[in-house]
């Protein structure tokens, strides 16, 4: 029987993976632009953080996490998001210390999530995602949002919807859950039944529900943005008119609450109709009381977050363009085992030099090798034979247009360094 890859789980492919570095290469160079560090967490941790933090109501808790029991008989859970894990080792490594506001990222960190595959969403999938501790500054949610905003378009994208809402704080959210409920418990029946046990519990999980018949209940839900205190409403304002003084187009959307219990004040979401039905491509916004509920002092965070095959699928969709697979810059071509020898020794001090060089492994016929070449791209080829090494030179053939050259074997790594 033939062993595959786990539902829900892909292989990159050296064919493919040239597209996450490029990918990857952008991302690192503009969170360098925007003064913001690179964090890495563990893969795993303890279950405890994602109870805590996610959430106990969200689906990510109640259907999608793994979880299992180690040898110490110590809950474990896959990483299901990131920011939990970041909070987690900022506390731990006692970041509070310094300086703030702290910047950090991660990416191309899998996170495993239980739910049924489809466009852009796999059970292991890879998240770029960016947090800042310290700040209450709307500036920073709006910094933030033109990071992620900057990205996309300097990948291709340009048919994109920004999306904003505030949630309120501890304070007004009281108010509003209590009225939200007042609305929901006359519907309830009629919802699913996930719905049904959020009642109690979070109200405002219901507004997150994906069911079609619980979505048309909650368009005439209360809105958060109505009872928003003096201080979340002056926050939000002011994260507008950061973003109008940008120049930044969004659009007012009440019915983002986004899917963790951590979230307060501002929400986001950047949404493109190039994945398919679902088409948000970022996500995020402010988690004031997370580092407080996760064992720290009170301390404001924000933050977002995006799933890389779901951006490199809408790229390939928006026809984005993408360099070219990178080449071999020469390709030995060598017939005995003398002529071989010497190819070899050429092909390493070509890579000492930093010059990309390949040579054949498989005995291979010189025409053959002349096919191999070719299938690698290569830019030249190297033909050194008996003859050639007797007289101390080979043959340099320009693979585009076919012209050659002859070069002293001695001047071979000049030839292609100068």
């Amino acid at each position: 029987m033939q062993i595959q890859a786990p539902k829900g789980t892909k292989d990159v492919l050296p064919q493919e993976s040239y597209k996450w570095q490029y990918v990857e290469g952008k991302i690192r160079e503009l969170c360098r632009l925007y003064g913001i560090y690179e964090v890495r967490t563990p893969v795993i941790e303890h279950t405890e953080l994602f109870l805590r933090g996610v959430g106990d109501t969200t689906d990510i808790v109640q259907k999608e996490m793994y979880t299992f029991k180690d040898k110490g008989d110590r809950s474990i859970t896959l990483k299901p998001e990131g920011t939990a894990g970041v909070v987690r080792a900022f506390l731990e490594n006692r970041l509070f210390n310094e300086t703030m506001p702290q910047k950090m990222y991660y990416l191309n960190a899998p996170v495993f999530r239980y739910e049924k595959p489809q466009a852009g969403r796999l059970r292991e999938h890879h998240q770029f995602g960016v947090e800042v501790f310290g700040s209450y500054s709307y500036e920073t949610d709006a910094e933030l949002i033109m990071l992620a905003l900057n990205l996309l378009r300097s990948l291709g994208l340009e048919e994109l919807a920004l999306k904003i809402n505030s949630i309120g704080c501890g304070k007004c959210r009281a108010e509003y859950n209590k009225a939200l409920y007042d609305y929901l418990k006359g519907h309830i029946d009629t919802m699913c039944r996930t719905c049904q046990g959020r009642l109690e519990r979070n109200p405002m999980r219901i507004i997150d529900c994906k069911e079609e018949h619980c979505k048309e209940i909650c368009k005439g839900a209360p809105r958060t943005i109505d009872y928003l205190c003096d201080d979340c409403k002056k926050h939000f304002e002011g994260l507008k008119r950061s973003l109008d003084a940008c120049g930044v187009k969004y659009e007012v959307d009440t019915d983002i609450v986004r899917g963790l219990d951590y979230y307060t004040g501002t929400v986001f979401e950047i949404v493109s109709n190039n994945v398919g039905a679902q088409g948000t491509v970022c996500g995020g916004g402010r988690y004031n009381n997370l580092v407080e509920e996760l064992g720290g002092q009170p301390l404001p965070a924000v933050g977002f977050g995006l799933g890389l095959e779901r951006l490199l699928l809408v790229m390939e969709n928006t026809k984005a363009i993408f360099p070219d697979m990178p080449r071999i810059k020469v390709c030995f071509a060598a017939v005995g085992d003398e002529p071989k020898l010497r190819a070899f020794s050429l092909v390493e001090q070509l890579r000492e030099n930093g010059v990309s060089a390949e040579f054949d492994h498989m005995d291979r016929s010189m025409k053959a090798q002349f096919k191999y070449a070719n299938k690698l791209n290569s830019e030249y080829t190297v033909v050194i034979g008996e003859d050639e090494l007797r007289d101390g030179c080979a043959k340099v053939k320009n693979m585009a247009d076919g012209i050659e050259t002859m070069v002293m074997l001695d001047e071979i790594v000049s030839f292609f360094t100068a």
